[in-house]
């Protein structure tokens, strides 16, 4: 009954390659977003224009034309510095661009403008004098973000975070057009072969929904762990 006429492990398979690219692209957007975020605050002119150029542009693009840019245009952009090296050198090296490792930088880059919004929102809801009252009390730089700064901050930053996430998980489905074979691509190979489009598109469609299901616990286990010490007032 569950065999989806021989599809069901390739659909286990691509709904466990889903999650693995949603969870590393996260991790991606979530660095590449404190980086950018950071930039935007600090004093140089420099930083804060790169910042903002990176992040007009990767929120003015749709995702699915930046996805295919940044993995044909890596791939010919890869073929271009092995040429010159094979020039170079006298070899014969050739480097072909692994479609996840693609898949994970392309979403980590996109969502990492939306993440930087959402961190650079949540530093200014940080009252100024806590990081007074920390380097008051002789803490260095670093310590005062990892004790102070960081736990406020995500106090303000989860719902955007929870936000972009949900939105980045719906768009692993983009992958399929780069020939990855996530539980969309394999659902769509399956609709075509056997015309039962309900068969396998409704299976994935709860898939991703308990994706989202397990995520909203994780997200409120996060909340009351960083609204310790506060009241729900505040």
């Amino acid at each position: 009954m569950f065999d989806f006429q021989g599809y069901g492990p390739r659909l286990l398979e691509g709904a466990w390659l889903t999650a693995e690219l949603a969870v590393l692209s996260l991790i991606a957007a979530l660095v590449i977003g404190l980086m950018v975020a950071s930039a935007k605050s600090s004093r140089s002119m420099t930083l804060k224009s790169v910042a903002t150029v990176y992040t007009t542009l990767i929120r003015g693009v749709p995702d699915l034309v930046m996805m295919m840019l940044l993995f044909y245009g890596g791939q010919i952009g890869m073929n271009m510095a092995t040429d010159g090296l094979n020039a170079w050198l006298g070899t014969d090296m050739f480097i072909n661009v692994n479609a996840f490792a693609a898949g994970v930088v392309t979403l980590g880059v996109i969502y990492g403008a939306y993440m930087s919004e959402t961190f650079r929102g949540a530093f200014l809801a940080v009252d100024a004098g806590q990081m007074e009252a920390a380097r008051a009390y002789g803490m260095s730089p670093w310590l005062a973000f990892r004790r102070v700064r960081f736990p406020l901050m995500m106090r303000h930053a989860l719902p955007g975070i929870n936000n972009n996430w949900l939105v980045l998980l719906k768009s692993t489905a983009l992958v399929s057009i780069i020939g990855l074979s996530d539980m969309v691509y394999v659902a769509d190979q399956a609709t075509k072969a056997t015309h039962q489009p309900f068969l396998f598109m409704l299976p994935v469609g709860l898939g991703y929904l308990a994706i989202t299901a397990v995520s909203e616990l994780v997200v409120t286990g996060l909340k009351r762990r960083f609204d310790v010490g506060f009241s729900q007032a505040t």
